[in-house]
């Protein structure tokens, strides 16, 4: 993919909060279309990265450019300038994220949740953003829950409406943090399903996960994380089945 450009480019990110120091120097390239899986033992860095990207989390010192921006600041004579929460709104446009919990609001109902941003946040015309909301039902198997609420959905459908309400501004970009971590074992399935399809649909997606089977189905490249810097990546037929790294080995062992 050289003579692509990157969709992200991470130079260099290092995160601290007071003397921990979370991420150690990160570079990362992630081309259109590309599905990235990262893994790694928790507290490696992994959801902090991940959370940079999207300026959930201030970055120390690095870069992180999606597109040709990069979120949360602007470049002015040289100097980056942070910007205010309004146009860091605008431009988070672009990136998706779906989280460990569902995150759905309780007295809405479903179709209300996942046409809320796009109306109020980015000024979708309603009917339009009605009428994509329905689509994007349909597309994660859940055309007959638009006005149900929340609380009478399982864990598995409430995150795959999650996942609906993420792609409803459009993004070209969807950033996954431990999807399932927070499901029971028998809802896990349809959610990564559901993942599948917008894989195979040509998504671009970053996605944190210890499910070592999604990384070797649905994954380009797999980049394994441990203590705040990037110790390999490839191919997910070589990265689990044949580890260059002996901490890559050592994590992987966990799961065979």
């Amino acid at each position: 993919m050289s003579d692509v450009a990157p969709l992200v480019s991470a130079r260099n990110v290092h995160k601290s909060y007071g003397h921990n120091e979370v991420l150690k120097g990160i570079d990362l390239d992630v081309f259109p279309g590309e599905v990235v899986v990262i893994l790694g033992p928790s507290g490696s860095g992994k959801s902090t990265f991940l959370r940079c990207i999207n300026h959930l989390e201030e970055m120390n010192a690095g870069s992180i450019m999606v597109g040709e921006q990069q979120i949360g600041y602007e470049l002015k004579r040289g100097l980056l300038h942070r910007l205010s929460p309004r146009k860091i709104a605008r431009q988070r446009q672009k990136i998706g994220m779906v989280f460990q919990q569902f995150n759905l609001y309780p007295h809405m109902t479903v179709l209300q949740n996942i046409i809320e941003a796009p109306v109020g946040v980015h000024k979708f015309p309603r009917h339009e953003a009605v009428a994509h909301a329905r689509a994007l039902l349909e597309r994660v198997g859940l055309s007959d829950k638009a006005d149900a609420w929340p609380r009478h959905l399982s864990g598995g459908q409430q995150q795959r409406v999650a996942i609906a309400r993420a792609l409803a501004i459009k993004p070209a970009l969807m950033l996954f943090d431990e999807p399932t971590s927070a499901l029971d074992p028998e809802l896990v399935g349809e959610v990564l399903q559901t993942m599948r399809t917008l894989a195979d649909g040509g998504l671009t997606m970053i996605v944190v996960t210890h499910e070592i089977g999604f990384a070797r189905e649905a994954a380009d490249r797999v980049v394994f994380m441990d203590g705040g810097v990037v110790v390999e990546q490839g191919p997910p037929e070589q990265v689990l089945t044949r580890p260059q790294h002996a901490r890559t080995q050592a994590f992987l062992s966990r799961f065979i």
